[in-house]
């Protein structure tokens, strides 16, 4: 797939999974522009000429040098490269956008919030848990009572920067003998809290499963953006939601996405 095909399937996708949460975007030559300043920016994933992977950065201040941006990656499974875009993108919504409209929004219905203990200068913001590939379910009732975040506050405090929006995402699970635990930092892997998130006791079973979720922390006393207003109809995120509730938000996707 030519380069330009390939930005046209991204951002067409990101415009159709945004409107899941009841916002409006548009395709604007390089970005997909949002409501008031907040845009989607799409780059090229290095390595394996990018098939299947997308590199998707939220802009929360389009135009302002120093604007916080939250970049992440996802890759996904499919038949075809289009389809593997197209999973990428469901993805990083269910995951990673859900977060960032809830840091936007601030109304409690795209994430959860809390105060770490072992973070006393950060709030944490914390959307859906994606969970995916066969026999979740373990995995999935795990990551609905336990708050991985607090469990590897020590391992990860290092990484942050005080005063910066930072995202934090978490990928973990395999089979047993067989498993992966990742952290990356605004897109960077910590191998400190790799390997503490590694050491934490989620189950592990004989076939393969994994976990992905996203959280953003954002400076106590800081970064205070305008509340971004959704369209009048909202359309819910159509995936299953399992045991909703305070860090309980649980999804199980069905056509699996790596990442």
């Amino acid at each position: 797939m030519r380069p330009q095909d390939r930005m046209a399937v991204i951002q067409r996708s990101v415009v159709r999974e945004m409107a899941q949460f009841g916002v409006e975007f548009t395709v604007d030559d390089e970005v997909v522009r949002g409501p008031g300043t907040t845009a989607v920016a799409v780059r090229e994933h290095p390595g394996d000429g990018g098939s299947g992977h997308v590199d998707l950065g939220f802009v929360l201040d389009l135009g302002r040098a120093d604007a916080p941006v939250v970049w992440d990656c996802a890759a996904g499974l499919g038949k075809t490269e289009e389809e593997k875009l197209d999973n990428a993108v469901k993805m990083w919504a269910t995951t990673t956008a859900s977060t960032v409209v809830e840091l936007l929004e601030h109304r409690g219905e795209h994430g959860d919030h809390y105060q770490p203990a072992e973070l006393a200068d950060w709030h944490a913001i914390q959307g859906p848990a994606a969970v995916f590939g066969f026999g979740n379910e373990r995995l999935a009732d795990w990551l609905a009572d336990h708050q991985p975040l607090t469990a590897i506050a020590e391992a990860l405090r290092p990484e942050l920067t005080a005063g910066r929006l930072t995202g934090v995402k978490l990928f973990l699970g395999g089979r047993s003998g067989d498993d992966i635990a990742e952290v990356r930092v605004n897109g960077e892997v910590s191998e400190a809290a790799s390997a503490a998130l590694h050491a934490l006791d989620w189950p592990r079973g004989e076939r393969f499963c994994w976990a992905r979720l996203f959280i953003l922390l954002v400076p106590e006393g800081g970064l205070h953006p305008e509340p971004v207003r959704p369209a009048p109809a909202p359309v819910p995120v159509a995936l299953p939601v399992a045991r909703p509730g305070l860090l309980a938000r649980v999804r199980h996707v069905l056509r699996s996405a790596r990442r």
